[in-house]
């Protein structure tokens, strides 16, 4: 799609993160009319002063000049045509509550990273009082691999080239893709959101990579699990935990591209992965995940806690074993003091558990009421 034909949209971006200062800014450099809400409890000074970000690194780059920056939220989402919250996944019900008085018909409700929050955001907001048509959708990956860099600049050294956008309800997939491409020209539509939310590697990398390297994330100041931390043995088991992401999907019928994270780490391979080839080596190169790590860091209460719990819970609904996932699930429980494989974002807590996979997957094509 030519980024000069792509209908203009109102966008209203909640959150005060790398994604949410990403998004408000290229969106703007796209040309689409941006309000933005940095969540005013981490303190925003620089943006609501001035209403700008400025973008560098790969992609659109510049001084983006916002329509909106506020502290009153239902100014910045009411009559947007896309609602955009790029928080972490554990913060989705919080953001259910800020938003839902504020949601209205016909719009649309982007949650990325999503890992089922679609479902999650929409039944919250039901439960608030809030009836309104609102169509959820989610990506498969973040749009961006990006960092803040300063207190409103931001460093992009990632950019979705293949976005799959999972949709509740999925009868509205075509239409809300469709919008979406306005924004991420990659979009591109798959079955569900359990389908987009089983294409999520954030469990299968982050949760390898911070377990393995526990020894110098706890030594050093600092660390890049992507450089030095990705050595031939720690990849060869991130790869096998992949294989059980994969054959999750196949079990429950759902279609190619896999996005098979071989295809991230070898560019000479066949196919091109959501973030294009060589995205493994730029990012790499970007230097800016050299950073202090922990159990507390959202590589686990995210990627583990919400997102690996849910595979796991999802693997169980297939009839696919997933050993490494429920191996990692117990370790890194015995070092965080938490029951990951049983208290985390499982189909169960999420109200879904004694559905058969045909049921489960005909309540997120219909959506409720189903």
């Amino acid at each position: 799609m030519n980024e000069h034909s792509v209908e203009k949209l109102t966008v209203a971006v909640v959150g005060g993160g790398n994604g949410s200062y990403t998004v408000a800014g290229d969106m703007t450099l796209l040309g689409h009319r941006v309000r933005f809400w940095p969540d005013p409890r981490d303190g925003h000074p620089s943006v609501l002063d001035h209403g700008t970000i400025t973008v560098t690194g790969i992609g659109r780059t510049g001084i983006a000049e916002l329509d909106l920056v506020s502290q009153d939220v239902g100014e910045v989402i009411g009559g947007a045509d896309v609602v955009v919250c790029t928080d972490p996944a554990f913060t989705q019900k919080d953001r259910a509550q800020r938003i839902a008085p504020h949601l209205s018909d016909g719009q649309i409700v982007l949650l990325s990273p999503g890992s089922m929050g679609s479902y999650l955001v929409a039944a919250a907001v039901r439960e608030l009082g809030n009836k309104a048509d609102v169509t959820y959708a989610e990506p498969g990956t973040l749009p961006y691999l990006t960092r803040k860099i300063g207190p409103a600049e931001v460093q992009v050294s990632g950019w979705g080239v293949h976005l799959p956008i999972g949709v509740f309800p999925a009868k509205r997939t075509e239409w809300a893709v469709e919008r979406l491409r306005a924004m991420f020209s990659g979009a591109h539509p798959v079955e569900d959101s359990l389908a987009v939310a089983l294409l999520n590697v954030g469990p299968i990398i982050h949760s390898v990579l911070v377990l393995l390297n526990t020894g110098p994330i706890e030594h050093f100041e600092s660390w890049d699990i992507h450089n030095e931390g990705t050595t031939p043995s720690v990849k060869k088991l991130i790869l096998a935990h992949d294989d059980e992401r994969i054959s999750v999907r196949k079990a429950l019928g759902y279609s190619e591209p896999h996005y098979p994270m071989a295809d991230h780490y070898d560019p000479q391979r066949d196919n091109e992965w959501m973030y294009g080839r060589g995205a493994h080596t730029d990012l790499v190169k970007s230097e800016k995940w050299r950073e202090s790590l922990g159990f507390s860091h959202r590589y686990i209460q995210e990627d583990v806690h919400e997102n690996l719990a849910l595979l796991a819970s999802i693997g169980d609904l297939a009839g696919v074993e997933t050993p490494i996932a429920d191996s990692i699930l117990r370790l890194v429980g015995v070092i965080t003091g938490q029951d990951h494989l049983h208290e985390g974002r499982t189909l169960a807590n999420l109200g879904l558990g004694d559905m058969t996979a045909a049921e489960l997957q005909q309540l997120l094509q219909e959506g409720p009421g189903s």
